[in-house]
């Protein structure tokens, strides 16, 4: 075997280990908390919407708050739904045992309709799901 082909091979290893290690942390993230807020003071949300018109906002937050393993470092995906159509995805680190993170979206007049904010995993899974309805 030659040196490029050990290289190779030894990579593609390493690859595969970290790959695993980096699944094993995601199936261990738990969401303890998951709001879509109108805004975000000190690293909390304000409040939690069900309900909300598109003329008294410029922008919503969808918080997650997760536990998981000390040495996590892995992401997760928040996607915006409008009547079950994806309207936004955005790609959130989550490092460490207590971590929290939030997207941004901002708000156009007339975007009425049955809104939805998903958390998922890299493998896709849905890991919480947030409903709520914009005049």
């Amino acid at each position: 075997m030659n040196r490029t082909t050990l290289f190779t091979t030894v990579a593609a290893i390493l690859f595969i280990l970290l790959a695993g290690f980096s699944q094993s942390h995601a199936a261990d993230l738990k969401i303890t908390e998951m709001a879509v807020t109108t805004k975000i003071v000190k690293g909390n949300p304000i409040d939690s919407v069900r309900r909300i018109s598109s003329a008294s906002v410029k922008a919503l937050y969808c918080f997650t708050r997760f536990s998981a393993p000390e040495d996590t470092d892995t992401t997760i995906k928040q996607l915006w739904y409008l009547n079950d159509e994806v309207v936004a995805e955005y790609e959130l680190p989550v490092k460490g045992a207590h971590w929290r993170t939030y997207s941004r979206k901002v708000v156009e007049k007339g975007l009425s309709g049955e809104w939805r904010c998903d958390a998922v995993d890299g493998e896709g899974k849905v890991l919480k799901s947030v409903n709520f309805r914009m005049n």
